[in-house]
């Protein structure tokens, strides 16, 4: 009881209620939230603090960046949800921190974009001063097993280099990404190759476009450290995946390099074995295998995902 009555308090208050409702929309940093409920740093965080030790949020710490998320687990979860459910979105103190919101997110955006049109034509060249990208490659297919496959859906393709790979093994390969000037280095790369199976189009990892249960394997590779919700993109791709499909995950541990976050357009420096397993199985999906490569500063993380049967459940 005295859990229960300790969350209540710590969201009982009108800034805090604004807090849950803009994490409810998916992980800030503090700054992010200062900037969007124009409050001081200190009063900010002394709310964040209070909601933290309450169980209503998730504090972790990435380099010198700090994230805040609702918790979703057990009944903090259950009572976030309940909360956010009653919260007057369309009141005008949240309408306005919402239209902040979404300016920030359009920042965060266009900074990304300004980054892959600037270095999409050696694309391949700065992934491998990360991580050698052949090892990386040989694990993917090892997992996958070489397996046949009709739909193959590779999420933020890039250069188009996972439609390349995968192409002996799938009957029709489409590669997804927001950046036109990725897809044109892509579309040549596929011409190039003669891969008259496999095509690229315009597309978001949050909102695919593809029907329902369509896909037999999804890719993401070196994808969902750009994502500002990884755990909805991984939603979105549980959707598509078609029973006894398969989500193929490529994507850094967590590590210090805070460059990349400034210079790289990352917004998560990595992720942790286990956080990446759980977004999974919040999304239905089970953890099949998982593999980790060293790449000197950088460690890959390989995680190979399939739909939780009803027997599982």
């Amino acid at each position: 009881m005295e859990l229960l009555l300790s969350a209540l308090r710590a969201a009982a208050e009108a800034t805090r209620l604004r807090i849950l409702a803009l994490l409810a929309k998916g992980e800030l940093t503090v700054g992010e939230l200062v900037n969007i409920l124009d409050q001081s740093q200190p009063r900010v965080s002394r709310h964040l603090k209070l909601m933290c030790e309450a169980g209503v949020l998730d504090r972790f710490q990435e380099g010198t960046t700090v994230f805040y998320r609702l918790a979703d687990q057990g009944k903090n979860g259950a009572l976030n949800k309940a909360i956010i459910d009653l919260v007057p979105l369309g009141d005008p103190e949240f309408s306005k921190d919402l239209l902040a919101l979404a300016d920030i997110r359009e920042e965060r955006f266009e900074k990304a974009q300004s980054y892959f049109r600037e270095n999409a034509a050696s694309w391949g060249e700065i992934r491998s001063l990360h991580v050698a990208e052949g090892q990386v490659e040989e694990a993917l297919i090892e997992l996958q097993g070489k397996k046949q496959v009709s739909r193959l859906l590779d999420v933020g393709t890039g250069t188009g280099r996972m439609l390349e790979l995968f192409a002996p093994y799938a009957s029709q390969g489409l590669g997804l990404d927001v950046s036109r000037e990725m897809l044109a280095v892509a579309r040549g790369n596929l011409a190039n190759k003669g891969l008259e199976n496999s095509q690229v189009r315009q597309g978001d990892m949050y909102e695919l476009g593809v029907g329902d249960a369509s896909q037999d394997l999804v890719v993401f590779h070196q994808v969902l450290h750009f994502a500002d919700e990884p755990s909805k993109a991984i939603k979105e791709a549980a959707r598509a995946l078609v029973h006894n499909g398969e989500l193929l995950i490529a994507d850094f541990a967590p590590h210090q390099e805070e460059f990349l976050r400034a210079d790289h357009a990352h917004r998560r420096l990595g992720f942790a074995e286990e956080e990446m397993i759980q977004m999974g199985e919040q999304a239905g999906l089970a953890c099949k295998a998982v593999k980790h490569l060293d790449g000197g500063k950088l460690r890959v993380t390989l995680w190979q995902f399939g739909q939780v049967s009803s027997g599982e459940e």
